[in-house]
């Protein structure tokens, strides 16, 4: 396993604050869940990629909580993870052609080993500031990333994130009432199915490079963006009411 520390420019300077804010999520360190493998399978579809993961990166390694396109990968060594170098960014790190523009901050041929070409990810951050993971788009060809697609990823990261605390609260908070869990669980459901609601319609278009496909590809992301955004606020209601 690659170390860490033969890596230092994928270590910020508030590491420690960082590790401590991602402690509480260690609840959801379990590779491969089902709620975020059903996340990470309708932002693949939405963006029509192969790939998309909700990744949780660690002092010495990323967990995959959700993974949809690398069957079997539960987790990876930091240095060998595009996301380690996500983080590391306000806003969306983007690589569109991983072959003639490779990322030099992780191990020399961890995306070629993935057959990965293009990578999108989108931070994720705790309460109080601090980036714990990604939700990341990826493909086996270069492709460029529009700036509606950029608008949509961030939007989808912030319901990530949310889902997230959610989870975490309901992990560590065995008191709930079976029926308000049931209910938050309803919500989360409900959610979820708006959005492959719209990623579906998004898949009509037979031929995806005319005019009018695009035209329409471009307005339904626009939408997807509107409905994520509501849904995003509806969650942190949900999480809201959870703490009163």
């Amino acid at each position: 396993m690659a170390n860490p520390s033969a890596h230092p420019d994928l270590i910020p300077t508030y590491e420690p604050h960082r590790l401590e804010a991602l402690r509480p999520y260690q609840v959801l360190s379990v590779p491969g869940q089902q709620l975020f493998n059903d996340l990470v399978g309708i932002v693949a579809k939405l963006f029509g990629v192969p790939v998309a993961l909700v990744s949780l990166v660690g002092a010495d390694e990323v967990v995959f909580a959700g993974n949809v396109g690398l069957p079997g990968l539960e987790r990876v060594a930091r240095p060998d993870s595009l996301c380690s170098v996500a983080i590391l960014q306000d806003g969306a790190t983007v690589y569109e052609n991983l072959l003639a523009r490779p990322c030099h901050l992780t191990s020399p041929g961890a995306a070629a080993a993935l057959d990965l070409q293009f990578y999108a990810g989108q931070p994720l951050r705790s309460a109080d500031g601090f980036p714990i993971g990604t939700l990341c788009v990826m493909d086996h060809a270069p492709r460029v990333f529009s700036a509606e697609e950029s608008v949509l990823l961030a939007s989808l990261g912030d319901v990530a994130t949310a889902l997230l605390d959610l989870r975490v609260t309901l992990e560590t908070n065995p008191g709930l009432a079976d029926a308000l869990r049931q209910r938050v669980d309803a919500r989360i459901d409900q959610s979820l199915t708006r959005i492959d609601t719209l990623a579906s319609l998004q898949q009509w278009e037979s031929a995806p490079d005319t005019e009018a496909a695009l035209s329409y590809r471009r307005s339904s992301r626009e939408e997807a963006t509107q409905v994520v955004r509501v849904l995003h606020a509806e969650l942190r209601q949900t999480l809201a009411d959870l703490h009163r």
